[in-house]
C-alpha cells in the first residue's frame, strides 16, 4: 500500500493505493477561495496552508482507505515542479511518515503524475499513446512508451494554455480560478462572433500570448454595457481559439509520429470544448485532471523507491529541464 501525497500549488492532497492499483482513497482540500481576493496563488500564503492542511488531510486518506500507518508498504511525494516552498511542506511531511516507519520513499515528477492519471479506472490505459498535457503551469505534447518516461514533443513558448484561460476570464471580470467560468459562460456565447488569432509556428510547439493581446484589445475597445452584452461571445470565441489550437497541433503531433492513441490530461482537460473536440481520446476523468495525489501514487508504481537513509537530503525542484 503507498500513501502519496500532493502539494506542488494549491491543493493539499493525499491518496492511498494497493499494489493492484486499486484507489483505496483520493482526498483533495482546495486553497481556490483563499487565493481568489489576490486573482491568483500567492506562494507564501499557499505555503502556510498547506502547513496548516497536510496533517489532517492525511489522516482523512487513511480514515477513508481504513487503513492505519503501519499497513503502509512505502511513501510517494511529488518533487516537482511547483512551488518550492508548497513542494517543501509535502516533502518533509513524507520524509517524517517514511522516516518513522523505515519506509522507503518514490519521488514523483508532477508532469508524470498528471500521465499517470491516465492509468488508473475508469481509463487504465497502457503505453504506447501520444498525450496532450495542458494545465495552468504547462501545455505539453508527449510520446509516451512507457509507464515511467516520456519524450517531449512540443511545449508552449509563453502562457500555458491554462494559464491563457485564467487570464482572459480575469479580462471578462470572471475572478479566480476562471477557467471553469469562461467555460460555463462560453456555452452560453456564439464562437464564431470574434475571429481571434491561432498561432502558427515551426515544429509542434505552441503560444497563446498573442491571442491573450487580441482578447485585452478586443475588451478594451467595448463600453462597458457592451461588454456585458457581449462577455459570452468574446469568452466562446477565445475559448474556440485556444482549443483549435490545441486539436491541431494534437493531430499533427499524432501523425507525425504514428499515434495509434491520442490522450489529454491535466488541468484544462476538464474542459468542456476540448473535451467533445477529441471525444476519441483517452481523456482523464474530471476529478483527476487538476491537481490530486491519486496521479501521484499511480506514477509511483512504477518508478524505483528510496531507501532510508538515502531520502533524508530530498530536495525539491520548481522546473523541470525537458528535453
Amino acid at each position: 500500500m503507498i500513501l502519496a501525497i500532493e502539494t506542488s500549488c494549491d491543493e493539499t492532497a493525499a491518496a492511498l493505493i494497493d499494489a493492484g492499483g486499486c484507489l483505496r482513497a483520493n482526498v483533495v482540500s482546495s486553497q481556490a477561495e483563499l487565493h481568489a481576493r489576490f486573482g491568483g496563488v500567492v506562494p507564501e500564503v499557499a505555503s502556510r496552508r498547506h502547513l496548516e492542511l497536510i496533517s489532517p488531510v492525511v489522516q482523512s486518506a487513511m480514515d477513508e482507505a481504513k487503513l492505519s500507518f503501519e499497513q503502509l508498504d512505502g511513501v510517494a511525494v511529488t518533487q516537482g515542479p511547483g512551488l518550492i516552498g508548497a513542494l517543501l511542506v509535502g516533502i518533509s511531511a513524507a520524509k517524517a511518515i517514511a522516516w518513522a516507519r523505515g519506509l522507503p520513499l518514490i519521488p514523483v515528477d508532477h508532469l508524470l503524475g498528471h500521465v499517470a492519471a491516465l492509468y488508473l479506472e475508469p481509463v487504465a490505459l497502457e503505453p504506447p499513446f501520444l498525450c496532450l498535457l495542458t494545465s495552468g503551469g504547462h501545455t505539453l505534447l508527449l510520446d509516451v512508451q512507457e509507464h515511467a518516461s516520456f519524450r517531449l514533443l512540443g511545449t508552449t513558448l509563453d502562457d500555458a494554455a491554462g494559464e491563457a484561460f485564467d487570464k482572459g476570464a480575469r479580462m471578462l471580470g470572471l475572478g479566480y480560478p476562471g477557467g471553469a467560468a469562461l467555460d460555463r459562460l462560453a456555452r452560453e456565447g456564439d464562437s464564431s462572433a470574434y475571429s481571434f488569432p491561432v498561432a502558427r509556428l515551426d515544429g509542434l510547439n505552441f503560444s497563446f500570448s498573442g491571442l491573450k493581446t487580441a482578447l485585452f484589445y478586443e475588451v478594451r475597445g467595448l463600453e462597458s454595457g457592451e461588454l456585458e452584452r457581449r462577455r459570452a461571445d468574446l469568452a466562446a470565441s477565445y475559448q474556440r481559439a485556444i482549443v483549435r489550437a490545441l486539436v491541431e497541433r494534437t493531430l499533427q503531433a499524432a501523425e507525425k509520429i504514428g499515434a495509434g492513441q491520442i490522450a489529454v490530461a491535466g488541468g484544462v482537460a476538464a474542459n468542456s470544448e476540448l473535451r467533445e473536440a477529441l471525444s476519441g481520446a483517452a481523456l482523464a476523468p474530471i476529478e483527476l485532471c487538476t491537481d490530486n495525489a491519486a496521479m501521484i501514487a499511480s506514477a509511483a508504481r512504477y518508478l524505483k523507491p528510496l531507501k532510508l537513509p538515502g531520502y533524508l537530503g530530498l530536495d525539491a525542484y520548481a522546473s523541470r529541464q525537458l528535453a
